[in-house]
């Protein structure tokens, strides 16, 4: 499985066709992530403020029609993904019969808590 992130809005837009982002026209692929992982660390590179909900999409890559090739990001990894990863790059629209799977990405408040039992934040 490979993993692509797209807005909710986005991927319902026209559900009767393959999905083509503006990465396919711009960049000549679907930037897609070899695992959970690297999709989180995508994720917090470049969808910081990107329209909510989020959506991971799990691609199985031999249902694709398009060809998929593993490639170095270039200039480099986003921060925090290991130096060397290779990523999918997916050469056509995605096919929907491909997805086998649709996760949403949520934020996580998590609360502080002070040695009395009370709330001291937000993080």
């Amino acid at each position: 499985m490979i993993y692509h992130v797209v807005p909710l809005a986005e991927w319902n837009a026209d559900p009767g066709r393959p999905y083509a982002p503006a990465s396919l026209a711009e960049d000549g692929f679907v930037h897609c992530s070899p695992d959970e992982e690297t999709t989180l660390t995508v994720v917090n590179a470049f969808y910081r403020d990107a329209p909510r909900p989020l959506l991971a999409l799990l691609l199985d890559e031999d249902r694709l029609t398009a060809r998929c090739v593993w490639e170095a990001a270039v200039p480099a990894p986003p921060p925090g993904a290991a130096e060397g990863t290779l990523f999918p790059h997916v050469l056509g629209p995605l096919d929907r019969t491909a997805v086998q799977r649709v996760l949403e990405v949520r934020r996580v408040l998590e609360v502080r808590w002070d040695d009395g039992g009370r709330a001291t934040g937000l993080f």
